[in-house]
C-alpha cells in the first residue's frame, strides 16, 4: 500500500505552472480520491444523484487517449 505523497516527490517543474498551483492542485486532488473512497460517494453513485465525480469520468471517456 502507498504512503501517498510526500515532500519532493513533484520535484519536476511543469511548463507554466508555479509550485503554489501545483499545491492547490494536488490538494485538490486528494480531496477528490477522499470523496471518492467514501460511502457517501458509493450511495449516490446507487441513486444515481453523484454529480462531482461522474462528470469528469465522463469527460475522460470522450477524449481520444
Amino acid at each position: 500500500m502507498s504512503g501517498g505523497f510526500r515532500e519532493g516527490d513533484f520535484d519536476v517543474k511543469i511548463e507554466g505552472m508555479e509550485t503554489e498551483q501545483i499545491d492547490k492542485l494536488l490538494k485538490k486532488y486528494k480531496r477528490l480520491n477522499k470523496y471518492r473512497k467514501s460511502s457517501l460517494f458509493a450511495v449516490k453513485s446507487m441513486d444515481g444523484t453523484e454529480d462531482i465525480i461522474a462528470p469528469m469520468v465522463e469527460e475522460t471517456k470522450d477524449l481520444d487517449l
